[in-house]
């Protein structure tokens, strides 16, 4: 899709109703997204615009975008590089995505949602908790309450399903149990985190 013709389906999305705009994984594409929200934003745009990425961000990409995304929404994965590494092929996830989240926060501040229950901007981080301990959720939100901000929203998800290759991990093998998701909430709690969804 050209530049053109992305600007033009933002502003039909606009006319239909929609809350936002969400770009998922836009990475690659940074320079021609910015050149489709100038063009729809001359034209009248005026919603919310999300970077749904999964948090292994450039901070030099990032910077390209201050001042045009509305609303962060990172992942963070991980936060032992050992289980980065062994499960998604890079040596440095946890400290990349420390600086990406460090620069979207610096952006963008902590989420404000409206009084309809509407995220109009800010940062919002999702943490799908494996089985196991094997996302090291409690170093991550450490990291978020303290490198971050205690007001951090964080959605910390239980989603988590085996399939594909897991059966070759142990601990993936199976899905993440309640005790695990109670004590990923605990931690939350225990990190000085209030405001992340169950």
């Amino acid at each position: 899709m050209s530049p053109d013709g992305l600007a033009e389906l933002m502003l039909e999305m606009e006319l239909k109703g929609c809350h936002n705009i969400n770009f998922v994984t836009p990475t690659h594409v940074v320079p021609m997204l910015i050149e489709a929200v100038l063009t729809a934003a001359n034209e009248g745009l005026s919603l919310p615009l999300v970077y749904n990425s999964g948090g292994y961000d450039s901070v030099e990409t990032l910077k390209l975008l201050d001042g045009v995304i509305d609303i962060n929404m990172p992942d963070f994965k991980y936060g032992d590089a050992s289980v980065a590494k062994h499960l998604s092929g890079v040596d440095d996830y946890p400290q990349t995505a420390s600086a990406a989240l460090t620069e979207m926060h610096r952006q963008v501040g902590d989420l404000y949602i409206d009084d309809r229950g509407i995220a109009l901007r800010g940062l919002l981080v999702r943490h799908l908790v494996l089985p196991g301990g094997f996302a090291g959720t409690a170093e991550v939100l450490r990291f978020l309450a303290d490198g971050i901000s205690k007001n951090t929203y964080v959605n910390i998800m239980d989603q988590y399903r085996p399939s594909w290759w897991s059966h070759q991990y142990p601990l993936l093998s199976r899905r993440t149990a309640e005790m695990e998701m109670s004590r990923a909430y605990q931690a939350a709690e225990d990190a000085g985190l209030h405001r992340f969804a169950m």
